[in-house]
Parts: structure tokens; C-alpha cells; sequence
């Protein structure tokens, strides 16, 4: 779905997380970042993801790191996903989907014979430089860890 490429630098963002305090990517300058874009806070697929990246969570800190989510949800939703699931990093809470439309990653989905416009679950892995060093379009949801690390 997104256009943008390996190798290419990570287009720039600001938004606010789920305390509503602005969060940019330049705030992860000289860390690897894990951007991981979700359809909807507390659903099954990015509660399963959520979680995966959460309980993993150390061996990312270990290989230098960063995590952050982004969806379309209020700070408000954000903030009782994070809670609920004791999610140690970031959600950003883009409602005017400038994040999203920036990583390409909003557009037309099928979902039990439905078209409609959302988020296609899609994860950049950002260098300490901001270049996206890789894209995974083909998220699993309870193995996502391995996906990025392996």
C-alpha cells in the first residue's frame, strides 16, 4: 500500500500521544525506531500485536530500540488501550491522520465482503539515522517480534 521505500528517509511527523504530549520523529534521533501503524486501540488483531511488541518489549530496549504506535484513535483511547494492556511505549493519537498519511498507509480494505477506507496494519523500522532501514506489510499480529527482529 505505501509508496515509500527501503533506504529512503522517514518522513517527518508530529502528533500527540496518549497524554496528549507532542511526540515527533526527531525525538528518536540516534535510536532505531519500530513505527508501527494499527487499524483500531483494543480490537482482537491490535491487541494481539500490542501485546506481542509489549511482552518483548525488553529485547527491544536491548538492540537499541524505540517503540511507537500510531492509529487514528483520540488520546482518550489511546491512553485506556495503553492502560489496559500496561503497554510500555507511546501511542500516538493521529484523528487527522497526518501520520498515517504520510507513511501512505491509509486506503481502501476489504473486510467480510465490505470496502471501506482504513489503516493497513503496516510496521517502518527507521535507523538512528531516519532512514527506513525495512517495511513489513504482512504483519503477524502474535508474532511480530520475530518478524522485526529475526
Amino acid at each position: 500500500m505505501t509508496t515509500l521505500k527501503i533506504g529512503v528517509k522517514a518522513p517527518n511527523f508530529k502528533a500527540i500521544n496518549q497524554d496528549e504530549n507532542q511526540v515527533s520523529l526527531s525525538d528518536f534521533k540516534g535510536k532505531k525506531l519500530v513505527l508501527f501503524f494499527y487499524p483500531k486501540a483494543s480490537t482482537p488483531g491490535c491487541t494481539a500485536e500490542a501485546c506481542n511488541l509489549s511482552n518483548n518489549y525488553e529485547r527491544f530496549v536491548a538492540n537499541g530500540y524505540a517503540v511507537l504506535g500510531v492509529s487514528a484513535d483520540s488520546a482518550k483511547r489511546q491512553s485506556n488501550f495503553k492502560i489496559k494492556y500496561n503497554l510500555p511505549y507511546d501511542l500516538l493519537a493521529d484523528e487527522e491522520k497526518t501520520v498515517i498519511n504520510a507513511y501512505g498507509v491509509w486506503g481502501p480494505k476489504k473486510f467480510m465482503g465490505r470496502e471501506y477506507d482504513g489503516i493497513h496494519r503496516t510496521t517502518f523500522i527507521i535507523d538512528e539515522k531516519g532512514i527506513i532501514e525495512d517495511i513489513i506489510a504482512k504483519v503477524k499480529t502474535k508474532d511480530h517480534t520475530n518478524q522485526i527482529l529475526d
